[in-house]
């Protein structure tokens, strides 16, 4: 399954602490918990959640049910960052999510390349329509 970004963001966050009374982290680079605040990570595990529930109901969704949830997360995203002053997520975190994103369909019999096609897009492109972070 893939693996969720607050995930990821969790685990650095934990792993800081321990880095830096080992020494292998320069206090000043210790900006895990700064940069994802537990409402932050709350918000967005919400959104995900909705996602994966909307997932389940993929197995015989046409092309516009497909982009329908791809939107709805995306402009669930979009409030989020908006409520972080739209700076939640930068460019890892972006790269971390549309790939979430795009995992999540895939491992849920999702054809992205050929969804994509279909509508004169690239693979990656299936955000972009959307997305304000």
């Amino acid at each position: 399954m893939a693996e969720r970004p607050t995930t990821i963001w969790r685990e650095g966050i934990a792993e800081e602490p321990e880095e830096l009374a080992a020494g292998t982290l320069d206090p000043e680079g210790a900006c895990m918990a700064g940069l994802f605040p537990e409402d932050l990570l709350t918000a967005t595990d919400a959104v995900l959640d909705t996602f994966e529930t909307e997932l389940r109901c993929l197995a015989e969704a046409d092309d516009a049910q497909i982009f329908g949830v791809v939107e709805r997360v995306v402009l669930a995203l979009n409030a989020v960052n908006e409520a972080h002053d739209g700076s939640a997520y930068e460019t890892d975190e972006r790269e971390l999510l549309c790939d979430y994103i795009d995992r999540s369909l895939t491992e849920h019999g999702v054809d992205i390349v050929a969804l994509t096609a279909r509508h004169g897009l690239g693979r990656y492109q299936i955000t972009d329509k959307w997305r304000k972070w």
